[in-house]
């Protein structure tokens, strides 16, 4: 851990900005490319405690936040930690993603300033368009992945639009701005609402078709794990494979139902096998007792997971 903790406790609690910046030291960062994160754990930037807890915690991308939940007076505290804790991760096997606040709150000036400090990626919220994804680019720094959060009606409608750019990677499912923004009650966020399996559905295709990684919403009743799980179930069948949570025990649920289970692995290699051998006999698409009819999308389909697990 940081060998001036207690200093920069210190001067966070005595509110001493000037001495608080003078310990963000800007920094050469390995970034962390890695796509196939499957918990995305929010953690407040304002807090010291949630921040030292990066290595420890089990989620494979950490959202570092400086918006929702950090009040307006401790938002400039927070962006210097934030720049503090990303200087002493100069290589973390953790995906290190900063959630900037709105473009016209202060995401502008939060960019500019974390160039320096190099975040895998930047997150920003309650985008709208492609022309407000693309002045991004006027300030990101090349190496940074961005990532958007799909927040308003706006974005919901330009969805397929907003990837400008092969930086643009990960879009996120922020679901209760998005019905705040349409008017749609929040009552209507149930596992069994037609209209939230239309929302999760439309969301992942699209997504898939611009292939950008799409991670679900963070659902808020962190204590309600059974129902979280549930979620989690019906996610994975639909196809997601990542999470946002705002909890270690979330995390850790995503983390194992997301994973793929060794059966499945298991019949992925034995698919490749079988049709790798019958390929070389001059058949691409043949009928087998245990796995059924197997041709060139089912093989392709196996060597997909297969990779995908090579990589975690």
């Amino acid at each position: 851990m940081l060998n001036n903790l207690k200093e920069i406790q210190a001067a966070y609690d005595s509110r001493d900005l000037v001495a608080l910046d003078a310990l963000a030291t800007p920094t050469y960062r390995m970034i962390n490319r890695r796509k196939d994160f499957r918990s995305a754990l929010m953690l407040s930037c304002n807090n010291i405690d949630h921040l030292t807890k990066i290595e420890s915690v089990e989620a494979d991308c950490i959202i570092l936040n400086l918006e929702d939940g950090v009040s307006k007076e401790d938002k400039p505290f927070g962006l210097v930690l934030c720049a503090i804790f990303l200087s002493y991760y100069k290589k973390c096997d953790k995906k290190l993603v900063v959630r900037v606040n709105a473009l016209n709150e202060g995401g502008f000036e939060e960019i500019a300033y974390l160039n320096q400090f190099m975040p895998d990626a930047i997150r920003v919220p309650k985008i709208k368009n492609p022309k407000e994804v693309e002045s991004v680019y006027a300030l990101l720094d090349e190496k940074t992945e961005l990532h958007l959060s799909i927040e308003t009606k706006e974005a919901w409608n330009n969805l397929a639009l907003l990837k400008v750019d092969k930086r643009v990677t990960t879009f996120y499912l922020g679901i209760l701005d998005l019905f705040a923004d349409m008017n749609l009650p929040q009552s209507l966020i149930n596992i069994d609402n037609p209209t939230m399996t239309y929302i999760l559905s439309h969301f992942l295709i699209t997504c898939k078709t611009i292939d950008v990684k799409a991670v679900s919403f963070v659902y808020q009743e962190f204590k309600k794990l059974d129902e979280f799980e549930r979620w989690i179930s019906l996610e994975k069948i639909m196809g997601y494979d990542s999470k946002g949570c705002i909890s270690p025990e979330q995390a850790k649920l995503v983390n194992k139902k997301f994973a793929d289970e060794e059966r499945e692995i298991m019949r992925a290699k034995t698919i490749i096998k079988l049709f790798e051998l019958k390929r070389e006999e001059g058949m691409t698409g043949f009928e087998d007792d245990e796995y059924g009819y197997i041709d060139e999308p089912i093989y392709k389909g196996a060597l997909a997971l297969l990779n995908k697990n090579k990589q975690e």
